[in-house]
């Protein structure tokens, strides 16, 4: 999971570094200012509210101080690259970066050439590590699997633009890494055979897993990655794989439903579910500021 001090992905996730995370987050035992004095520098290059303004306010209750660069009005808009711009602040004086870009590959490009800890906070349709584990925190507290963070026996289903999700492929590798049975399901273009690579189950009959599921992980169809170019409607989408009232009143009474954000209410969910008693969708959100506040601190110990 850790790649020195960097974190970068979640393929071939260790379960006991995972472990060790989630405890931290779980327990959230933070005194306020183990990060005084310390910086924390936001590189965030593709648009983003939650994982952005989660990771802000996770360094500042760390005591950390928080620099926030985005590529408009940087100089990387004027064409400078990545490096070089990281290269800059990493002169500066700061301690950590936390990266979001739109290319795949860029956090682990960017952390051989800089000394600092790097965090990937979304790059491309590779990785997001820190959702992945935030979902995690979130599956093992709803399921009462926090003391050994063993998710053996669930099964996790994740529902929709699995090939331009990056939240898939980090949930893949964390959630198997834990124990879970994991099933991808969509559309055939959304979701092709080929993404059993990752190590799990691939299905295109959503009607045929939720009676089965234990998480039902909904994901948004990201249009601006080309996804749904092909579909014949929004709405003959939600009929066949959107999680709809009468498909959640079908699942465990124990079971949950999860959502990264941001939502395409009646699309993937419908507005029902998503404000319903299976939802934890707002815990997810409360979830992933304990999560970055552990990650920060862990790569800023580990370096």
């Amino acid at each position: 999971m850790w790649s020195g001090h960097h974190l970068l992905g979640m393929h071939g996730a260790d379960a006991q570094e995972a472990r060790e995370l989630l405890t931290l987050a779980h327990t959230d035992a933070f005194s306020g200012d183990e990060l005084a004095g310390r910086t924390v520098a936001n590189l965030f290059f593709e648009d983003s509210t939650r994982t952005r303004v989660s990771f802000t306010v996770a360094a500042q209750r760390l005591g950390a101080d928080v620099v926030d660069l985005s590529a408009k009005g940087s100089s990387v808009s004027k064409g400078e690259t990545l490096i070089d711009t990281a290269w800059t602040i990493e002169s500066m004086g700061v301690d950590a970066f936390v990266v979001r870009a739109a290319q795949s590959g860029a956090c682990d490009l960017l952390s051989r050439h800089v000394q600092l800890p790097v965090i990937n906070a979304g790059d491309g349709m590779h990785q997001h590590p820190t959702q992945a584990l935030t979902d995690a925190l979130n599956i093992g507290r709803a399921h009462g699997r926090t003391a050994g963070w063993d998710f053996s026996g669930l099964h996790a289903v994740i529902v929709g633009d699995v090939v331009s999700s990056r939240v898939a492929r980090s949930n893949v590798g964390l959630l198997r890494a834990l124990g879970a049975r994991v099933t991808l399901c969509g559309p055939p273009m959304m979701c092709p055979a080929g993404v059993s690579a990752l190590g799990c189950e691939v299905s295109h009959d959503l009607d045929a897993l939720v009676d089965d599921a234990d998480v039902m992980m909904m994901l948004r169809i990201q249009f601006e990655r080309g996804g749904g170019a092909r579909l014949a409607s929004q709405r003959l989408y939600h009929e066949c794989y959107g999680l709809t009232l009468g498909r959640a009143d079908r699942m465990k009474d124990e079971a949950i439903v999860m959502h990264p954000g941001p939502m395409n209410r009646g699309v993937e969910i419908a507005g029902a579910v998503a404000d319903g008693h299976r939802s934890i969708i707002r815990d997810q959100v409360a979830g992933g500021v304990l999560v970055r506040k552990a990650a920060i601190k862990l790569a800023l110990d580990r370096g």
